[in-house]
């Protein structure tokens, strides 16, 4: 590469890079940004910009994540790096280097938060200091439940000040999950890695509550069988596990704490509008029909999981378990769908509740964290679609427009890095939709 290119997508023949690169490639600004594919095969990325038809202007890349050289040569003449080459505590770390190095933005698809714990620790004064955005967790890990919380905040915070001069602040906060989705094989290689390569002291301490927040709340939610849902005026919700909750937790608590210690540092309007508050706690978990499949569902989890834990049982059961790369066909990921019903208490007495709706019409997994990771890469260059008019001819930047801790750099979460932006290109792009309003009796009904 010898010119600038404003996107670079690593793993671009891999099943959810091809969906990534089709995506963007069909994009309404597409005429705006500049595109590179980058893989280990160059025949690979030939074969995919034939099968997708797409102009000689977007340029292909010979990468190898195991050689720093090649990602250096690559990573150095782009703006934004799309990174969905996993497991990522085998392949990332170099990635986030070069990235940070370099001063460019980045973001990924991973759900391993011992990855996130170790590029933060390592790297995120660093970037601080060169101005790269590090963003993780950009797919259905974790932006849906990173969204929630966020809000349900903006609409506590919509009812203006308290009785006592002060914003509301939240307490405890769950969401829970209804889907239709095929299972990722790049989340079961992400738990092999965790169980096979991860040292057990890092794997404990990333399990801690708030591991890779910089402020220590002072409450959590424990592990339980079966939990409930109560959503004023419509019915209970009742469900079990969920396989994730674990990740987005991490990274719905990182998002907090970066927003609290802004609150406590900067203590402007703004920043005391954003924050959740010292009591806020965040849990998950995925919806059933009943108690009954609820406790199935955990112990089914759990069992599978004890499974795992025995080598010999392990290896058998990687024979059945999907591989990196398999996806589901187009019309099932068609089929496929999202819903999320978040309620989260205010922590003041008495307590307002807020009920936030997030609706997804897709396979969550695949098609729907194909576009949730690329219109997250588009919100450091571009305002939403329906702000086109705004784009000038040259290099377009819209990092001004992001959040002030996107402004400073450094590793972030999806709702402290792009906020409103990511939430409106996600509406506009047809596929989501979003609702947040109160739903308690102590206070008027207010939409967001």
């Amino acid at each position: 590469m010898t010119d600038e290119t404003d996107i670079l997508i690593l793993g671009a023949t891999g099943y959810t890079g091809g969906l990534i690169t089709r995506y963007l490639s069909a994009h309404p600004q597409r005429a705006h940004f500049t595109l590179a594919l980058g893989a280990r095969s160059p025949d690979k990325l030939k074969k995919l910009t034939q099968e997708l038809g797409l102009s000689s202007s977007v340029k292909i890349v010979q990468v190898d994540v195991t050689r720093e050289d090649e990602i250096e040569a690559a990573v150095k003449n782009t703006r934004v790096v799309i990174n969905t080459v996993g497991p990522y505590w085998l392949w990332g770390t170099p990635v986030v280097r070069s990235c940070v190095r370099n001063g460019v933005h980045y973001v990924d698809l991973t759900g391993e938060t011992t990855f996130i714990r170790r590029i933060i620790i390592e790297l995120d004064y660093y970037a601080t200091k060169t101005g790269s955005i590090i963003v993780p967790a950009c797919g259905f890990d974790s932006v849906p439940s990173d969204i929630s919380a966020y809000l349900a905040n903006k609409t506590l915070k919509s009812l203006g000040l308290s009785s006592n001069g002060e914003y509301l602040t939240l307490g405890d906060s769950t969401s829970a999950i209804n889907l239709r989705s095929g299972v990722s094989g790049g989340t079961v290689a992400s738990v092999m890695v965790a169980l096979e390569t991860v040292p057990k002291n890092e794997s404990k301490e990333s399990m801690l509550p708030y591991s890779i927040s910089p402020f220590l709340g002072s409450k959590t939610q424990p592990f339980r069988f079966l939990y409930n849902l109560v959503i004023p005026g419509a019915k209970t919700l009742v469900g079990g596990h969920w396989i994730m909750a674990s990740s987005n937790k991490a990274v719905v608590e990182r998002t907090f704490g970066l927003l609290e210690v802004q609150g406590l540092t900067m203590k402007n309007k703004e920043s005391q509008i954003a924050r959740y508050g010292p009591e806020f706690s965040y849990h998950e978990f995925m919806v059933t029909s009943g108690t009954i499949s609820a406790l199935v569902l955990t112990a089914t989890l759990l069992f599978g999981f004890g499974i795992l834990l025995v080598r010999p049982l392990r290896n058998v059961a990687k024979n059945f378990l999907p591989k990196s790369g398999d996806g589901p066909t187009d019309d099932d990921m068609q089929k496929g769908f999202l819903k999320m019903n978040n309620i989260t208490t205010s922590s003041s007495s008495p307590p307002v509740e807020v009920e936030t709706v997030i609706k997804g019409k897709g396979d969550p997994g695949y098609l729907l964290t194909a576009i949730m990771i690329a219109e997250s890469a588009l919100c450091f260059l571009l305002p939403p679609v329906s702000e086109s008019s705004k784009i000038q001819p040259g290099k377009n930047d819209n990092v001004h427009a992001l959040p002030p801790l996107a402004q400073q750099g450094g590793v972030l979460t999806p709702m402290t890095a792009f906020g409103d932006v990511l939430i409106q290109r996600l509406e506009e792009s047809g596929r989501f939709e979003f609702s947040s309003s109160v739903v308690s009796d102590a206070a008027q009904k207010k939409d967001l």
